[in-house]
């Protein structure tokens, strides 16, 4: 389907967007109109963004010690998450010991600021293994 507009005594011609689901014989991208049927193509680029998006984030694993309970554990996570760039925390926590924490961000820590959150939870510091 195309909407013909004249502009400048020029006629262009224009997708004109309706729903374009899959059961109208379209890709299901919704909006480009294009009528072919799915393939699965927008689905595969879809998981090749979220892949490159993945590629883009650092994990590190961080020795951490002073941690005794959850209530510690929730502090640092919370620290941490502040962080620009920080998009998740896990801790395996060993009561008492050295706990890990692993941390994924959008670029890389640097420790200073690791040694900052860490500071301001509590009194909790990174550990040497």
């Amino acid at each position: 389907m195309t909407e013909t507009t004249e502009t400048n005594d020029q006629a262009r011609s224009q997708p004109l967007l309706a729903d374009q689901s899959a059961d109208a014989g379209s890709c299901g991208c919704g909006g480009c109109g294009c009528g072919a049927a799915d393939t699965g193509s927008a689905t595969t680029s879809a998981a090749s963004k979220a892949i490159d998006v993945e590629n883009t984030m650092t994990t590190h694993s961080y020795a951490v010690s002073g941690m005794t309970c959850g209530h510690c554990a929730g502090a640092v996570t919370s620290e941490l998450k502040s962080l620009a760039g920080v998009t998740d925390v896990q801790i395996e926590l060993v009561a008492g010991g050295i706990s890990t924490v692993t941390v994924v961000s959008v670029t890389t820590l640097d420790d200073t600021h690791v040694t900052g959150a860490l500071e301001e939870a509590g009194d909790y510091q990174l550990a040497q293994r």
